[in-house]
């Protein structure tokens, strides 16, 4: 059947529907009924609301009356609620009766209604506040005049409001029945219009469908001729079938151009990857002809800047010389600058080094117009974007190349670069290795024409050599398995070697932990032990006196044992540190005679002391390490010597030096030789070799007769290794020993600080040494306290902030000597309460480890308080690290000393900086 007989046949549908919407326009009547029996009901909630205003009028009015003659005040709680429960339902009516009634008349009478309400309010609110102050108290007749009057006002309102909601809804009743009856009028007039409209609007429908169709036979007719990028649509007028069809059709059309634009993109793509393909092939094969590197860049460099569309390029190749790497500019495309300085970078220099040090590539955009310019034979100007690529080759740069250009780059070029670099890191390895081997082979060429030119000697000597490559080869086969034993030895060695430094550091750590813990009661013990000795009270007997010196000497014996041992650890952590400086013999001479007359004179033994004409006045070394070792040698020389003599001589020898120990060769060199010469018990031969080892005497039953630990010679000779010189020992048993110090006689024209060749590893301990500064104040001030007594320290309040009792106790003892007052504290944070509450403490002695707040912590709270800036503090510690006196000083302490303490001078310090406070 023909669409257009469908549509014919719809009309009689049309008819139908027509008798359908007579139905529907009854219903719509009825409805109106419905709608009218709505707004009677409006106008009904309307007179509610009215009505509850009047009612809620006349209960606020009687609420009031109850409140005014109630004397009760449970019953005046309960009236007061029901009053502004009333108030609260008339404002909810007026509130409901605005919103559904828009009528000026009725607003009118509600604004009055308000302005009432609210007054007559304010006049209960009187009321109400006289009553809740005295519920008895009488109320001012005038007041209740008023409320009375304005609540009659307020019921006149209400009765006109709710006559007014009256009056409408009947007037809404007459129009809806004269509204009802021009409905039934105006739907038979309208059906008639329909029915005769309805057959003209059928025709003008299917004539407009018909319409449509051809439009559509149109649009479809001319696609084929139209572009594929670009198709006709059409424009839907209907959601009917022939809408559903526009619709498929542009959907289709919609697709198509689509899939047009995908082919598109995808040509483009393909297009792209060939154009890539066949640059990569055009540079790559290239790459055959080169037979060098510098070739190769020539090629590369000519090939790739026009190729991203640039106009200059620069080509840099790594090259090694001595330590140093460089990059080498070695061809470029039109490249027009002769300056020197942009030749060749190291590594991290300029742009081109720090992309070689980085591996990564660098943009640069907007270029300066006066960085560089690119020239022709018309003009010149400068590029705006700049690119610089490494060229690696398994992760090792080998090259760099630059490339300038007026235009950005696209990413069709960037994909070039990225694509051909690696090859090209390839190639440039691969011509490298070629250029290797070449050289190689030349060198074997050379060689062979040597042996060509020899060969007739040779064939003299081939039934020699015959056998002599017999015996050649098996000592290479012998030669070959003895360097694989070699090998494995070798690896044990670094496996010991680093178990060896691992171990070290575990030691060095030990022995400063160690040297705390032991310094701790050692201070003790000897602050008791000296403040015993001195028997200020002289209530000890001699013998007892006897004890504590036994006692003091015995803890001072132990104090060197133990920076003994400190000293072994640092020399074997390579942290021991010499100091350089201009040294006066002749104040090593009397330093000598000062330290061991007294024990010459005891003993009866001769000292003797001489330093050669030809020996100059100065050099420079360690004055201390010097000492440390002169010091040494002289106490085993006087330890082992009970009759004859001990000389030191000094003497400028000529010495073939140890360098051999560190750079592996000799040489011969001026140096100054300390002869310590001994008439003792002399070393066997046989024990030479092992007492400089630590621990080891050349007799261990003479520990029992002469004492020691074996320690000072490892000592000396390991710091006459760090002054760059060596300890040799001449001894015959019975005869006496012979150990010279020999020292390289340096003149130099300033002092330089050196430290350890050695391996630095561990942290470093150090022994205290006072500053010459700090030595000098601290001698003055003995000198002004010998004159003026002790006057200083009396009733002067000290604060002594350690957690070790031991100490706390003999440092008590110590200074209650000096009549002063002393405060005690257990940590840190307790020696800041007890500093508050006493400000006018002149002095703290600050333990450094201590629990829950250390001596570091406690400076620096101190020192935040700016009246305690000023405030002497010396900081006292056990362990003796290097940087332990920079490590207070930078807290702020005024001073350091080391435990354990020596009590002058400790006493000494005080001194200085509590006369430099009273200054």
């Amino acid at each position: 059947m023909k669409f257009r007989t469908k549509l014919y046949a719809s009309t009689g549908s049309i008819v139908v529907l027509i008798s359908i919407c007579v139905i529907i326009l009854m219903n719509m009547l009825e409805q109106s009924m419905v709608n009218t029996d709505v707004v009677v009901t409006d106008k009904y909630e309307r007179i509610n609301m009215a009505s509850t205003i009047k009612y809620e009028t006349v209960n606020i009015a009687r609420e009031l009356r109850e409140i005014t003659v109630n004397q009760f005040i449970e019953t005046l709680e309960t009236s007061i609620y029901a009053l502004e429960e009333s108030n609260i339902n008339i404002n909810q009516a007026m509130e409901t009766l605005e919103r559904i009634d828009s009528k000026g008349k009725t607003h009118e009478l509600i604004a009055k209604y308000k302005v009432l309400h609210e007054s007559y309010l304010a006049t209960a609110q009187q009321v109400i506040a006289i009553k809740k102050i005295d519920p008895k108290a009488a109320i001012q007749p005038q007041l209740l005049n008023d409320s009375k009057l304005t609540g009659e006002r307020m019921l006149q309102l209400a009765e006109l409001l709710r006559g007014l909601q009256e009056q409408e809804m009947k007037n809404e009743l007459y129009r809806s029945r004269d509204t009802y009856h021009w409905a039934i009028s105006t739907i038979y007039f309208y059906l008639a219009i329909c029915l005769s409209l309805g057959l003209g609007i059928m025709i003008w429908i299917i004539r407009g469908m018909t319409k449509n169709l051809n439009h559509v036979t149109t649009v479809m007719k001319s696609v084929t001729n139209s572009n594929p990028d670009a198709l006709p649509r059409i424009e839907i007028f209907s959601k009917d079938e022939i809408g559903s069809i526009a619709a498929a059709f542009n959907k289709m059309v919609s697709e198509l151009e689509a899939h047009s634009k995908l082919e598109k993109q995808l040509k483009e793509e393909a297009g792209e990857r060939s154009w890539l393909k066949t640059k990569i092939a055009e540079i790559l094969t290239k790459y055959p002809e080169a037979k060098d590197v510098q070739m190769l860049a020539e090629l590369f460099i000519s090939k790739l800047v026009p190729m991203v569309g640039a106009c200059n390029g620069v080509f840099y190749i790594k090259t090694v010389e001595g330590n140093e790497q460089y990059l080498k500019k070695i061809s470029a495309y039109a490249f027009f600058n002769h300056n020197m300085e942009f030749q060749c970078f190291r590594m991290g220099e300029g742009l081109i080094g720090q992309c070689a040090l980085e591996k990564q590539p660098i943009f640069l955009n907007q270029v300066p117009d006066n960085y560089i310019k690119i020239r022709s034979g018309m003009g010149e100007a400068s590029p705006k974007n700049i690119i610089i690529l490494p060229i690696q080759n398994e992760d090792e740069v080998l090259a760099v190349i630059e490339i300038a250009s007026f235009e950005s780059f696209s990413p069709s070029h960037i994909n070039l670069l990225e694509e051909v670099i690696p090859t090209t890191g390839i190639t440039i390895k691969s011509i490298l290795n070629h250029m290797k081997a070449e050289r190689l082979l030349q060198e074997s060429q050379s060689l062979t024409e040597e042996l060509q030119a020899q060969s007739e000697e040779l064939q003299l000597q081939q039934e020699e050599l015959r056998t002599t490559n017999e015996q050649l080869e098996e000592q290479y086969a012998a030669s070959v398995l003895k360097k694989e034993e070699l090998e494995k030895v070798r690896e044990q060695l670094e496996e010991k070697a680093q178990q060896l430094e691992v171990s070290s550091q575990y030691k060095s750590e030990f022995l400063a932990n160690m040297s705390h813990e032991l310094r701790t009661p050692l201070n003790s013990l000897l602050i008791l032990a000296q403040i015993l000795s001195e028997n200020s009270e002289g209530n000890l007997t001699a013998k007892q006196e006897e004890y504590v010196r036994t006692i003091y000497s015995s803890g001072n014996d132990l104090l060197h044992l133990i920076n003994d041992v400190l000293d072994l650890a640092k020399v074997e952590s390579g942290k021991l540190e010499v100091i350089n400086r201009a040294v006066d013999l002749h104040g090593v001479e009397d330093y000598i005679m000062k330290q061991f007359s007294p024990i010459a004179y005891k003993k009866e033994v001769q000292l003797i002391v001489q330093v050669e004409p030809d020996v100059p006045s100065s050099f420079y070394t360690d004055e201390h390490r010097l000492q440390q070792i002169l010091k040494n040698l002289l106490s085993n020389a006087f330890k082992f010597t009970e009759s004859g003599s001990v000389s030191l001589i000094v003497r400028k020898v000529m010495k073939e030096t140890v360098r051999q120990k560190i750079f592996a060769n000799n040489q011969i060199e001026c140096m100054l030789a300390f002869s310590v010469i001994d008439t003792g018990i002399g070393i066997a031969r046989e024990k030479q070799g092992t007492i400089f080892d630590a621990f080891k005497q050349a007799d261990g039953t003479t520990s029992r007769k002469y004492g020691g630990t074996g320690l000072g010679l490892s000592i000396c000779r390991e710091i006459a290794y760090l002054l760059g010189g060596f300890i040799e020992l001449t001894s015959e048993a019975g005869k006496g020993s012979n150990f010279t110090l020999y020292l390289p006689y340096n003149q130099v024209n300033e002092p330089k600080e050196v430290t350890s060749y050695f391996k630095e590893a561990s942290a470093g301990l150090e022994n205290e040494h006072y500053s010459p500064e700090v030595t000098n104040k601290m001698d003055d001030e003995d000198s002004r306290n010998k004159q003026l007594g002790n006057s200083s320290l009396k009733d002067k309040k000290v604060l002594i902030v350690d957690d070790d009792i031991r100490n706390v106790y003999a440092l008590t003892i110590a200074l209650e000597k000096y009549e002063m007052e002393i405060l005690v504290a257990d940590n840190g944070r307790e020696g800041i309460e007890i500093l508050q509450s006493n400000p006018d403490i002149d002095i703290i002695l600050m333990d450094i480890m201590m629990p829950e707040m250390d001596g570091f912590e406690a400076i620096r709270t101190i020192r935040s308080t700016p009246e305690f800036i000023s405030l002497p503090i010396i900081a006292l510690t056990a362990k003796a690290m290097k940087q332990a006196r920079e490590e207070c000083l930078d807290a702020g302490a005024t001073d350091y000393i080391s435990k354990p303490l020596n009590l002058d001078q400790l006493f000494s310090l005080m001194h200085v900086w509590l006369y430099r406070k009273e200054g």
